[in-house]
């Protein structure tokens, strides 16, 4: 009866152990991998306390969805990138065991932020045509080429593609986070970045992708509103102009993932 005990007792060592890696590997978080430009990297919360060289912060979306999600995140988004950066430095962080990515990408393509700032200053009406027909005539491609980088990758993860939120109220409206920008230029503004995300969520769901859209979120949360969504110009960190508030990204971006990912 004793040797049988002993016999036992190695077997139940085994089986233990073996329950133990069976119950942590089905509770291991899953893997998440943020790519994209400023408006994921987190510029406008006024803060670079992940990584100041791409303006990575807490304040992000994608941070801010790992936390509540409970994701083993990694975060590569970076300030100024354009698809072939992702294609070039971010996408290589996908594994073939990802569950999830997100991406905003694009608007530095057209020299979108530029382009606002511009609004401010010297009028843009020039700068607009010139962003809009690189969005008919270039910028599908380079998404194309981005989302098929992405899917090469994973053939599994869930790929969220994101919009841009609208800066400004329609109609127009005047303030001083607004200056310089003249309600025409608000108009067609807002009519380039509907033009923008059309485009975004046509190659995504061409890929099979989701699209969050963010501007049921954003709306009444214009540069000139109370709560703002969207930074207007801001002097003393101008990279954080016409980029989302912390707001913005927790309250707009964040939802219109949640509601794709649960």
């Amino acid at each position: 009866m004793k040797r049988f005990t002993r016999g036992v007792a190695p077997i139940l060592g085994v089986l233990l152990l073996l329950l133990s890696i069976a119950s942590a590997s089905a509770f291991a978080a899953d893997k998440y991998v943020a790519l994209g430009d400023s408006y994921s990297a987190g510029n406008g919360a006024n803060s670079t306390n992940l990584d100041s060289s791409c303006n990575r912060n807490t304040y992000a979306y994608p941070y801010l969805l790992s936390q509540q999600k409970g994701y083993a995140l990694t975060f590569v988004a970076c300030a100024g990138a354009q698809t072939g950066d992702v294609i070039n430095n971010q996408v290589g962080s996908i594994t073939s065991d990802t569950k999830l990515v997100t991406i905003t990408i694009g608007g530095n393509d057209i020299g979108f932020t530029n382009l606002i700032i511009a609004c401010t200053t010297l009028g843009c009406s020039s700068q607009i045509a010139s962003s809009q027909n690189q969005i008919n005539t270039q910028l599908p491609a380079k998404l194309d080429a981005a989302y098929n980088a992405i899917r090469a990758k994973s053939a599994t993860a869930q790929v969220v593609v994101l919009g841009y939120g609208r800066p400004f109220a329609s109609p127009p409206k005047t303030c001083l986070a607004a200056t310089g920008v003249s309600s025409s230029e608000e108009t067609s503004l807002t009519a380039l970045v509907d033009s923008l995300n059309a485009t975004i969520k046509a190659r995504a769901l061409a890929h099979g992708f989701s699209y969050a859209d963010v501007n049921p979120y954003w709306s009444g949360h214009d540069v000139c509103a109370s709560n703002p969504f969207t930074n207007g110009l801001t002097l003393l960190h101008t990279a954080d102009s016409y980029h989302p508030t912390r707001n913005g990204y927790a309250n707009g971006d964040v939802p219109a993932i949640r509601a794709i990912v649960g």
